[in-house]
């Protein structure tokens, strides 16, 4: 293989069709390829301009913030001055930690939650519940919650598959439907 060969891994790298500065360290994205491939997201670079030192040029520094622009055929973007750049790759993941008002309300519609419920879920009141459906935006640190939630919605149903399978395992007369008469199923091991 030659240096200049590529490989292909079959996992779409993210590239971004157009990128809009807007205020308070947020670019409007659009996605060009990768998961997001499609989509609009309004990305807060916050978490990353505050971790990184690369980015101390950037913070409170609006003017500077303001000359965001694509390079590298949308791989990165890029602003005027002391190279500063971030990966679509990075951008992509923060995109994947927030939340538009329709991916806020498909939350809702997922869980079967009313707005008075996802704001006691969320330590919130239901008009800024209502405020997030309409017009959002959703901060980071609900969008985060919301994740967090249904992790442990689908890690809690893994676990009782994982449970079934084991005591159907143990027993293979227990079938789901008889573990439903409300006694709980036992492994039992014998020492080795």
């Amino acid at each position: 293989m030659s240096a200049n060969e590529v490989v292909d891994s079959g996992v779409i790298m993210p590239r971004i069709a157009k990128v809009e500065p807007l205020p308070d360290a947020t670019l409007r994205i659009v996605w060009a390829e990768g998961r997001r491939a499609g989509r609009e997201d309004v990305v807060d670079l916050s978490p990353a301009i505050y971790s990184y030192k690369i980015f101390r040029p950037l913070r409170g520094n609006g003017a500077l913030f303001s000359t965001a622009h694509l390079v590298e055929d949308g791989d990165v973007v890029a602003w005027n001055g002391d190279d500063l750049e971030m990966t679509a790759d990075l951008l992509q993941a923060l995109a994947e930690e927030t939340m538009n008002p329709k991916d806020f309300v498909a939350f809702l519609a997922r869980h079967k939650l009313t707005q008075e419920e996802a704001g006691v879920l969320l330590g919130r009141s239901r008009r800024q519940i209502a405020n997030y459906v309409s017009v959002g935006p959703i901060p980071r640190v609900v969008a985060l919650a919301c994740y967090g939630f249904e992790a442990r919605k689908r890690d809690a149903v893994i676990a009782r598959e994982i449970q079934t399978s084991a005591a159907t395992l143990g027993n293979p007369e227990l079938t789901p439907e008889k573990q439903k008469g409300g006694k709980a199923a036992s492994v039992v091991r014998e020492p080795t």
